[in-house]
C-alpha cells in the first residue's frame, strides 16, 4: 500500500496524525496544588487545552475540573511516585507561602513536598518538572542591575517570608537533574504576584500611607496570576525551559506608584523602620519579619528575556496590575503588615500607624512583665 493510501485509511479509522500538531506528542502533565490559587487556574486551562492529551490532578481535597484526572493526597506521600506514573510532565504548585502559617510547618511542608515530588517524577518516568519559587531569590539589594539577567546570582537570604524555603527549593532543583540523570527541572520565578494573592508585598499598598524608607531607591515590578499560569502552561509544553523570570514588561518607580495610587507616603529612617518591624515581629505583633520590608527598599527587577526570546509575553502591563492590586486591596486595612479592623484603622489614623503600633508593642511588654510578677 503507498504512503498516501495509508494515509487515507488512517484518517479514516480516527487515528492519522495531524502534522502541524502531532498528537502522540501531546503531553500528559500533572499538577499539584490542583485545587487552589494557581494550581486550580493552570489545571483549568491545561484540561481545555487541545495540546494537552490528559490532565492528572493532585492535591488534599478535589478541585472543580471534572475533565482532570484527580488524585486526593499529600504531596509528601510517596504514594505520589504510582499517581504520576503516565505522566509526561508534573508542574508542581502544592506550596504553602501563608503569612500566618508556623514558619517551621510551612517549610517542613515546602521543602519536603518538593523533594518528594522530585524523586516520585523521577521514579515514575517523568522527563519535565516545572517549579514555581519567585524572583525574591534574587534578593532586593542596591547594587542589583535593573533590570536583573535570569542567570544573575541568587542572592537573597532566608529573613523574608518563605524566601528560605523559596531558595531551598531552588537547590533542589538544581541538584535534581545530576541526582536523576534524563530529569529536566524548569523553574520559574514570577514578580510581586497578585490577583487573589496576599502576601507581605501586596499587604503593603493596604497601608494608610507607603512606608519609604529614606535613602532606599524602590523599584516596582507585579505579575498577574493569569501571565503566571500562561508561562507555566508555555514550560508544561516545553516551549521554554530553564530558569525563567516572569512579570511584566518594564518596572515603576515610587514616585509612579504614589502618584497611581493616590497614597502618600511615609518617611523614615532606616534604622527606625527596619528596627521598629524586627521589634514588632518579634512580639508577635505582625507576620512579617524586618526582611520582607528589604523588598520595598532596594530594586529586584527581572528582564523576562528567556520567555520573551521563546515567543512569550505578558498581557498584563504594571499599570493594569497595580489598579487591580488596589481594587482588591478596597476596604481593607494593614500597618506594618498586620491587618486592622475598621475601628483599628480609624484609631490609629494614617499619620500615626506606625506609632501607635509601636505603643501596642510597648503595651504587651508591659502586659508580659506584670504576668510574670503575677
Amino acid at each position: 500500500m503507498s504512503s498516501p493510501d495509508r494515509e487515507v485509511r488512517a484518517a479514516r479509522n480516527g487515528s492519522a496524525r495531524d502534522t502541524t500538531r502531532p498528537q502522540a506528542r501531546r503531553p500528559v502533565v500533572a499538577v499539584t496544588g490542583a485545587a487552589r490559587g494557581v494550581g486550580a487556574l493552570l489545571t483549568q486551562r491545561l484540561a481545555a487545552s487541545e495540546e494537552v492529551r490528559r490532565v492528572v490532578a493532585i492535591d488534599e481535597r478535589r478541585g472543580d475540573v471534572p475533565e482532570a484526572q484527580w488524585h486526593v493526597l499529600d504531596v509528601r506521600d510517596p504514594a505520589i511516585a504510582e499517581k504520576l506514573r503516565g505522566a509526561d510532565v508534573v508542574v508542581h504548585l502544592a506550596l504553602d507561602l501563608d503569612l500566618e502559617t508556623d514558619p517551621a510547618a510551612r517549610t517542613a511542608y515546602n521543602v519536603r513536598g518538593t523533594q518528594t515530588v522530585l524523586t516520585a517524577a523521577a521514579a515514575a518516568g517523568v522527563h519535565r518538572v516545572v517549579l514555581c519559587t519567585s524572583a525574591m531569590v534574587y534578593g532586593a539589594l542596591p547594587d542589583n542591575d535593573v533590570p536583573l539577567a535570569e542567570d544573575a546570582e541568587l542572592r537573597a537570604t532566608a529573613e523574608a517570608t518563605g524566601v528560605g524555603d523559596l531558595l531551598e527549593i531552588e537547590r533542589l532543583a538544581r541538584r535534581a537533574p545530576r541526582a536523576h540523570p534524563g530529569l529536566n527541572v524548569t523553574v520559574l520565578r514570577p514578580a510581586v504576584l497578585v490577583g487573589g494573592t496576599d502576601t507581605a508585598l501586596t499587604r503593603y499598598f493596604e497601608s494608610p500611607r507607603l512606608l519609604v524608607v529614606a535613602g532606599s531607591r524602590p523599584t516596582w515590578q507585579f505579575c498577574h496570576v493569569e501571565d503566571l499560569v500562561s508561562a507555566l502552561e508555555f514550560a508544561a509544553l516545553e516551549k521554554a525551559e530553564g530558569e525563567l523570570a516572569v512579570g511584566c514588561d518594564g518596572w515603576l518607580e515610587q514616585e509612579e506608584v504614589e502618584e497611581l495610587t493616590g497614597i502618600r507616603r511615609m518617611e523614615l529612617p532606616s534604622a527606625v523602620a527596619l528596627g521598629a518591624a524586627s521589634r514588632l515581629h518579634r512580639l508577635g505583633l505582625t507576620p512579617s519579619p524586618a526582611g520582607d520590608l528589604e523588598y520595598t527598599m532596594h530594586p529586584w527587577v527581572v528582564s523576562g528575556s528567556r520567555l520573551h526570546a521563546a515567543g512569550w509575553r505578558p498581557r498584563w502591563t504594571n499599570e493594569e496590575v497595580l489598579a487591580e492590586l488596589l481594587a482588591e486591596a478596597a476596604g481593607r486595612h494593614t500597618v506594618a503588615g498586620r491587618r486592622l479592623g475598621r475601628k483599628d484603622a480609624t484609631a490609629a489614623g494614617a499619620a500615626g500607624a506606625t506609632v501607635a503600633l509601636l505603643g501596642a508593642a510597648a503595651v504587651v511588654r508591659r502586659a508580659r512583665k506584670a504576668r510574670r510578677r503575677l
